[in-house]
C-alpha cells in the first residue's frame, strides 16, 4: 500500500512497511543485522552496548557487514540501521552515545521518554539523518513535534514494553489530523495484516518488536520466547512496578518474581534510572515484556522466515481488501 505521506528517502523502499522496534536486552547486533538483511529498518537501544565503549564497535562491525552483503547482493533490499537514545537527566550516556553514533552517520535516532534538545536534532541533521520520537498520547505528540523531531513513532495500547493506554484508532486519528510527516504505529502488530490495518488507519509504517522476541536471533533465553507461544493477549499485564513507566509484561515471569499480578502495587515514577541502563528493578532482566499479540505467536524462526511470512499476510491481505 503506497503511503500518501513524503517519506524521508531512508524509510523508503523497504521490503516491507515496518520498523523493528529496539527492545533493551533482546535487541543485539545479531537480531538487527538479520532485520536490516530483511530489507526492514534494524534497530537496537544504545544503551545495549556496555560498556558504552562497545557501541563504537557495533556501529563499525554493522555498518561493515551490511555493506558488503548489499555489495555481494546488488539485487537485495537492505534496511538501515536506527539507534534509540533515552532522553532522560539519569542517561549519563547520552551525550557520548549521540556523538558516536553521528561519527557512524546512522541514519535513523529513535528517541524516547523526552524530545531531543536542538543541539542533539542539528547533528543528526547535518548529513541527512532523521529524528523519530516516541509517544504514548497527543499532548506529547504536540511537544515532541515543537522541538523539531521528524517523524512520530505511536505506542498505542498493547504495546511491549513500556507503552500508552490509547485506542491506536484513537491515537492515530488525532495525531494525523495535526501531523502529515512520517507516522509508525506500535501496539500488538504480529501479522502482515496487521500491518496493512495499521496504514490503512493513517500510519505509514508499523512498529513491530514482540515477534522479533520470538525469533532465532533474538539475545532472549529460550525459556522467555517459549514463555511467548504459551501466553495469550489475557496473560500480558499492564503496571509501571519494574521500571517506573507503565508497560506491558508476561504475567507467567511476575508469578515466577512472586509476585501476584493482580495486585501489583503502583510505583514512583521517580525510580526511573538508566545511569546504567538498567532500571532500579532491573525489569528487563527478571520481568519479560511482551505486547498483546503474542497469542498471535506459535513459532521461533530465523528472522528472514518472520519476515517473508510477514510479507505473504501483508500482500494477501491488500488483495483482500481491494476486491471488496
Amino acid at each position: 500500500m503506497a503511503s500518501q505521506t513524503q517519506l524521508p528517502t531512508v524509510l523508503r523502499n523497504l521490503s516491507l512497511p515496518v520498523i523493528a522496534s529496539p527492545m533493551f536486552t533482546v535487541s543485539y547486533p545479531e537480531l538487527v543485522l538479520a532485520q536490516c538483511k530483511a530489507g526492514i529498518v534494524g534497530s537496537f537501544p544504545a544503551l545495549n552496548a556496555r560498556p558504552a565503549e562497545l557501541l563504537d564497535d557495533w556501529l563499525a562491525q554493522m555498518t561493515e557487514e551490511l555493506r558488503t552483503h548489499a555489495n555481494t547482493n546488488p539485487d537485495a533490499i537492505v534496511g538501515p540501521i536506527a539507534v534509540n537514545q533515552i532522553v532522560h537527566t539519569s542517561n549519563v550516556r547520552l551525550e557520548q552515545d549521540v556523538r558516536v553514533c553521528v561519527k557512524h552517520r546512522i541514519p535513523i535516532f529513535i528517541s524516547s521518554l523526552r524530545a531531543p534538545v536542538k543541539e542533539i536534532l542539528d547533528e543528526v541533521h547535518s548529513y541527512g539523518g532523521i529524528v523519530l520520537h516516541d509517544v504514548i498520547n497527543l499532548r506529547h505528540a504536540e511537544k515532541a513535534l515543537e522541538a523539531g523531531v521528524d517523524g512520530l513513532i505511536l505506542v498505542a495500547a498493547g504495546a511491549g514494553g513500556h507503552a500508552g493506554r490509547m485506542s491506536p484508532f484513537a491515537l492515530v486519528g488525532e495525531v494525523r489530523k495535526r501531523f502529515k510527516g512520517p507516522i509508525a504505529l506500535s501496539g500488538s502488530i504480529a501479522t502482515g495484516q496487521a500491518i496493512l490495518a495499521a496504514q490503512t488507519m493513517g500510519a505509514d509504517l508499523a512498529y513491530v518488536g514482540t515477534r522479533f522476541i520470538a525469533s532465532q536471533e533474538a539475545n532472549a533465553s529460550k525459556v522467555y520466547k517459549d514463555a511467548l507461544l504459551r501466553a495469550k493477549a489475557s496473560d500480558i499485564i499492564y503496571t509501571n512496578v519494574f521500571s517506573g513507566v507503565h508497560g506491558n509484561y508476561v504475567r507467567e515471569s511476575i508469578e515466577a518474581a512472586g509476585l501476584d499480578p493482580e495486585n501489583l502495587p503502583v510505583a514512583d515514577k521517580t525510580i526511573m534510572s538508566f545511569a546504567d541502563g538498567r532500571s532500579k528493578a532491573k525489569a528487563w532482566k527478571d520481568i519479560w515484556g511482551a505486547g498483546q499479540g503474542v497469542g498471535q505467536i506459535d513459532d521461533i524462526p530465523p528472522v528472514a522466515e518472520i519476515v517473508a511470512k510477514l510479507k505473504a499476510e501483508y500482500v494477501d491481505a491488500r488483495a483482500r481488501v481491494e476486491a471488496m
